[in-house]
């Protein structure tokens, strides 16, 4: 298993410096493949604005690289929207996608719901909290999928500073999802970034999976992309340093609870466990615990909702 990881990374991992713009606006041409970029936000009035005004400006007017900008507010209430949609990208409520299915909290919610308001053959998504954000993000995860035949799913990799500390962010990989990926899917332990917001991929794939409601989606896609496609379909490019907002402990063991059951529900559909998870706060009258409940739903592979093939087929 180690020597197909190392196959792999050799022929799967690339780094940004490796295609020009020129370069995949050419092979886009030829393909005439279309790109959308979806940024998930949740009060990201902060950041949003930024990051949207970039990916116009060098992605979308200097090399017309992406055809489609769409933030999908997943019901916040500072001035995310508004924002979002003063720099330039078409800003989509969840609530208005697929008004018949009540939306539920959560990233992979309206990631998967970004489906049915996107038409890009590529999708690329990009978290909204990223701070001194640069096209590369971008430009580099779509690249292996405008040049390789071959790839249906590209991650980024990047260094995730903590404060000071190079290359400390990303707790919840290191002590969650690596070791879950390195003793049950060997195969994707190569990836650099397992649970980064950042990845792009074919419509053509993503319409077929599964989407995790919530903080496990990452996990999940990456896990059913393997299953769905084989190792080979899958990279990773390397975009230098990802900067943005980092939780604390308690949601941090939140998010990890959730990728555990991501996991869990991969390895054993059928098997059922407590789906909560109770930490401690310290109150007036010592430690009190509190429960909060584990994301454990997930949406069905968007080809089977009927908006979507009606759509598609218009």
């Amino acid at each position: 298993m180690l020597e197909e990881v190392e196959r792999w990374l050799a022929r799967r991992s690339w780094s940004v410096a490796d295609r020009t713009p020129a370069g995949l606006l050419s092979a886009k041409r030829t393909a005439k493949t279309t790109v959308s970029v979806v940024l998930p936000a949740l009060d990201e009035e902060a950041t949003v604005g930024g990051i949207v005004e970039v990916i116009r400006r060098e992605l979308m007017e200097r090399v017309p690289l992406v055809d489609e900008l769409v933030v999908l507010d997943s019901g916040s209430t500072d001035r995310t929207a508004e924002v979002a949609a003063a720099a330039g990208a078409r800003v989509v409520h969840r609530d208005s996608v697929l008004p018949r299915l009540p939306a539920v909290p959560g990233k992979g919610e309206v990631l998967w719901r970004s489906l049915l308001v996107t038409g890009g053959d590529i999708v690329c998504f990009i978290d909204a909290d990223l701070r001194e954000f640069s096209p590369d993000f971008v430009s580099g995860i779509v690249g292996p999928l405008l040049t390789e035949p071959g790839v249906d799913f590209v991650k980024a990799m990047y260094d995730r500073p903590l404060g000071d500390a190079t290359g400390q962010g990303g707790r919840v990989t290191e002590l969650m999802a690596r070791p879950l990926l390195n003793m049950h899917w060997p195969q994707l332990a190569g990836f650099v970034q397992p649970l980064g917001g950042e990845y792009a991929a074919r419509r053509s794939l993503l319409e077929r999976l599964p989407f995790p409601v919530g903080y496990g989606v990452e996990l999940g896609l990456l896990v059913d992309a393997l299953h769905t496609v084989g190792l080979d379909a899958l990279a990773q490019v390397d975009v230098g340093v990802r900067k943005h907002r980092h939780q604390d402990g308690q949601a941090l063991g939140r998010m990890a609870a959730a990728i555990y059951r991501t996991a869990q529900l991969r390895l054993a559909r059928d098997h059922l466990v407590r789906p909560a998870l109770t930490q401690f706060e310290r109150g007036p009258e010592g430690f009190e615990p509190r429960t909060y409940a584990v994301d454990t739903e997930e949406r069905p592979p968007m080809r089977d909702i009927g908006e979507y093939a009606a759509r598609h087929a218009a």
